[in-house]
């Protein structure tokens, strides 16, 4: 094949020509394209179509030089080099300036945080119009504010009802004693102020022993004694223990203790429990009333329902009734010689062993307590 150009639409030259023809030589097929670095001063590329004719070959070149192609290329690199920088610093304060306007409502809400302290724990957080993720911590914060600040009120009517309650039998018993000591007096006279200094004396430790009991059990301090026994015994055993309360006040006591009734749980605290809620029944109804004390077992559950004829408790007093120092009738509660942490007490004994307490009561129709326990 002698290798030289027949025709050119523009000059050609020689070298470049033979090159594309030693490349040409090695590919099979009519149509190909080739890529020619050293043909131009940044190469070209060139598609190529074979023919034969009268038994000599051809080769018809299309050819584009690459020029225009490496100039954009050049251009893009230029502005790539020169822009990027400038496009960096850009994003950069972009980013700074919406990072500060996002979290400007989070360093407010840092700031009104610490200013709030136990004596304005009634403050909320504000944080205008801000985004939906802070919002939302907003409010979980103004909802945990909440229960703080009433927990806060629940532990400042606890300490003033107790300072209270403790305040009564030491004033009781300082007014004796200061009367006693005041002037010489009979052996009789000596022997009933100590008696009601006893009985005082009495009253202050079981209220001490209530509120040891139930701190305890907020601080999670108390361990169930646990043991095997009867239950239907142990309201046997309760019944009997008030029967003289009820029998100085001339109530009648009804106890329906069934058939036995095995238990297993903290028998003392049981017993408690038990006798709280017939101490109330007592207190609660007047003279002549009738109180009855009940247990059922039923399937895995057994209750126990003490029930009385007494004022009944009005709707508004119902939801506070298993609150510490409350009382539905704060001059009867205290004459009797209540403390208004009997309900309480029985709460918290029930619940400790994964059980209820439910109240059924209207004005005028007397009470009835259920406490369900689970059993096993």
């Amino acid at each position: 094949m002698n290798n030289h150009v027949l025709a050119s639409s523009a000059s050609f030259f020689s070298g470049g020509f033979e090159a594309v023809a030693a490349q040409a030589a090695r590919q099979t097929g009519d149509d190909f394209l080739l890529a020619m670095p050293k043909l131009g001063p940044h190469g070209s590329r060139a598609a190529v179509h074979r023919l034969s004719a009268d038994g000599r070959s051809f080769l018809i070149l299309a050819v584009a030089p690459l020029d225009s192609l490496a100039a954009s290329l050049a251009i893009v690199r230029h502005v790539l080099f020169f822009a990027m920088p400038l496009l960096i610093a850009v994003a950069g304060l972009g980013g700074y300036w919406l990072t500060t306007r996002s979290l400007a409502p989070l360093g407010s809400m840092a700031e009104q945080a610490r200013q709030i302290s136990g004596s304005n724990l009634e403050t909320r957080l504000e944080i205008g119009k801000a985004a939906a993720e802070l919002t939302v911590l907003s409010a979980s914060f103004n909802e945990l504010l909440s229960r703080l600040d009433q927990t806060f009120d629940s532990m400042r009517r606890f300490v003033a009802d107790a300072s209270h309650e403790l305040r009564t039998p030491i004033s009781v018993i300082r007014g004796e004693a200061d009367v006693a000591l005041s002037h010489d007096r009979s052996s009789v006279e000596y022997r009933q102020s100590l008696a009601i200094i006893l009985d005082e004396s009495r009253r202050l430790s079981r209220l001490v022993d209530d509120l040891l009991n139930l701190a305890r059990a907020d601080a999670g301090h108390v361990k169930l004694q646990v043991q095997e026994f009867y239950f239907n015994d142990l309201l046997a055993e309760c019944c009997r223990s008030v029967q003289a309360l009820a029998a100085a006040r001339e109530i009648s006591l009804e106890c329906h203790t069934g058939e036995d009734v095995p238990f297993r749980g903290d028998e003392e605290l049981l017993r408690r429990l038990v006798v709280n809620l017939l101490d109330n029944a007592i207190r609660y109804t007047p003279q002549g009333g009738h109180v009855s004390a009940a247990l059922r077992a039923e399937g895995r559950e057994l209750s126990i329902q003490v029930s009385d004829t007494g004022m009944g408790i009005a709707p508004e007093a119902m939801p506070h009734l298993f609150e510490r120092f409350y009382r539905a009738d704060k001059a009867r509660s205290r004459q009797d010689g209540g403390f208004g942490l009997g309900l309480a007490i029985v709460k918290w004994i029930a619940e400790s062993h994964h059980g209820a307490v439910d109240l059924a009561s209207r004005p005028g129709s007397g009470s009835t307590f259920t406490v369900t326990l689970p059993r096993g």
